[in-house]
């Protein structure tokens, strides 16, 4: 098959890029509003995009032209954490995606920690291994006629937490402990399974 995108219908594009570009990490989202009220969410529209400076970068759907709290919170404070999934906390964060109030903190309603960072206002996920605490250095709107479109967020890390049960010899990830969690598409999640090694040339 061969799609035009513009002739596509958005929930089409939506379903075969979810579906084909996988597995995603999952960005799990804390923020904080100018009340002190948390907040927590992930996005599969997330990664790694340099180590020097180390930035990673988010990108959230504008539905029906409105901003999510997390972008809401961002734009206001230009800081947010993020909260790396393993297999152990994967129902947690699932509840997290709901849309819920913005006046709900998600800490609350899904009985996880919230715990201080150290150079940002968000709080961090207690239950996970890894959090990267960050600050926006750029933002950018995607427009879109229809929908709304996206506003892609990228963010310094400042200050980053390993947990020592994932940390082996010379810096690297011992991935037996770590057990991440991908996205896939609709309901579906993937752990890493079979690892395999390519030598670079």
């Amino acid at each position: 098959m061969q799609y035009n995108t513009k002739e596509t219908d958005p929930s089409a594009l939506y379903k075969l890029l979810t579906g084909t570009i996988i597995p995603r990490p999952i960005g799990w989202i804390s923020t904080i509003d100018e009340k002190g009220i948390n907040n927590l969410a992930p996005f599969s529209y997330f990664n790694m995009v340099s180590s020097d400076p180390p930035c990673v970068m988010f990108s959230t759907r504008r539905d029906n032209n409105k901003n999510k709290d997390t972008l809401n919170n961002v734009l206001q404070n230009n800081q947010f954490v993020v909260n790396l999934v393993t297999q152990d906390i994967v129902e947690q964060m699932n509840a997290t995606s709901e849309a819920v109030p913005a006046d709900v903190d998600e800490f609350e309603l899904t009985h996880l920690t919230p715990i201080d960072a150290v150079s940002v206002q968000p709080k961090r996920v207690k239950e996970s291994l890894v959090h990267f605490e960050c600050e926006k250095i750029h933002h950018y709107f995607i427009d879109n006629e229809e929908n709304g479109g996206a506003c892609v967020v990228i963010g310094k890390i400042i200050t980053m937490h390993i947990d020592d049960t994932i940390l082996l010899e010379n810096n690297k990830i011992n991935l037996e402990t770590y057990k991440p969690v991908a996205r896939l598409a609709g309901s579906n999640y993937g752990t890493l399974g079979e690892i395999f090694s390519i030598r670079r040339k």
